[in-house]
């Protein structure tokens, strides 16, 4: 019961979404301002305002960086394997990126962290943030890399620009040099911040539902289904290992990881695809897939962490 009470008010909100732009309710037009609101003001005000008020000293720790991070590029590269050597293995490189990318990339901030929240609490956001920080970055620079030959078109300083003035990122950074600054915020600003924070993780899944609505799952099942299983299974097992038996981390801190590592696929990675011009149609199915599946998922992790 007490897992049903953690995950049924984030899957009600989902499916209030889903169900608002599937039946036409909510226009396309509609979901778009919904989405600029949540991902350009109120998402942006709720992680600067909670990363300046995170204790850091709880948060920058290398040893839960590589219990998160080695599985993930693990994942990756096994991911860029299986479709070189298996699925695909007269496509370019760019393809096997795309591939990795869709089999390892999380969505933190719409699912992880409003499952964390529900499920912990918000004493560990700060770790979460600074998590989410590289987690784009990273993954991102390693897909153009190892696809820049066949991207023609792509220019580095365009991409630098848009990670570097990312709102997710852009916030969080603010946040954090605010926090180990000796300024401090007019008590007046933080009562507005907080006020445009606190619909933040209501809205971002909300909106997650509602474009939901405007994916398919494709006929290519078989890339979604390996793709998925690699997200929602392999990458949170990882994870699990590293943190317990590898690295020895504490409960709480393990928990956030492993939670995090089993978000499912964030739509941002279909968003590379399309601009890559490479698996569009099995990133978007992977989308829906893992979104779908990771209830399951998430009720089997949180049964096993807390």
């Amino acid at each position: 019961m007490h897992i049903f009470s953690i995950i049924f008010p984030l899957i009600f909100i989902v499916l209030i979404g889903y169900l608002s732009s599937r039946s036409k309710f909510l226009s396309q037009a509609h979901i778009a301002g919904l989405s600029k609101f949540t991902f350009y003001i109120s998402v942006p005000a709720f992680l600067f305002l909670n990363m300046t008020q995170a204790n850091l000293t709880k948060s920058i720790s290398l040893t839960s960086f590589s219990s998160f991070y080695l599985p993930v590029i693990s994942t990756y590269f096994f991911a860029y394997f299986i479709d070189h050597a298996v699925l695909n293995k007269q496509s370019t490189a760019s393809h096997h990126a795309v591939f990795a990318l869709g089999s390892s990339y999380s969505n933190t901030v719409l699912v992880g962290l409003p499952i964390i929240i529900a499920a912990i609490g918000q004493q560990m956001v700060g770790m979460v943030f600074m998590i989410i920080t590289f987690h784009s970055a990273l993954l991102f620079t390693l897909t153009f890399l190892l696809s820049a030959r066949s991207q023609q078109t792509f220019q580095w300083r365009s991409f630098t620009k848009s990670m570097i003035l990312n709102p997710v990122v852009l916030s969080i950074s603010l946040g954090l040099l605010l926090n180990v600054s000796t300024l401090t915020l007019n008590q007046n600003i933080v009562n507005g911040l907080a006020l445009l924070g606190k619909p933040a993780i209501s809205c971002a899944l909300f909106v997650l539902g509602a474009n939901l609505a405007f994916y398919k799952v494709s006929d290519n099942l078989q890339g979604a289904l390996i793709a998925t299983s690699l997200k929602l299974i392999i990458l949170p097992a990882c994870v699990y290992l590293f943190a317990t038996y590898i690295f020895a981390l504490d409960k709480p801190t393990r928990n956030v990881l492993v939670l995090l590592s089993a978000s499912p696929l964030g739509v941002n990675a279909y968003l590379i695809a399309n601009q890559i011009k490479q698996l569009q149609a099995t990133l978007a199915s992977t989308v829906v897939l893992s979104t779908v599946l990771s209830v399951i998922s998430f009720s089997v992790w949180l049964t096993i962490l807390l």
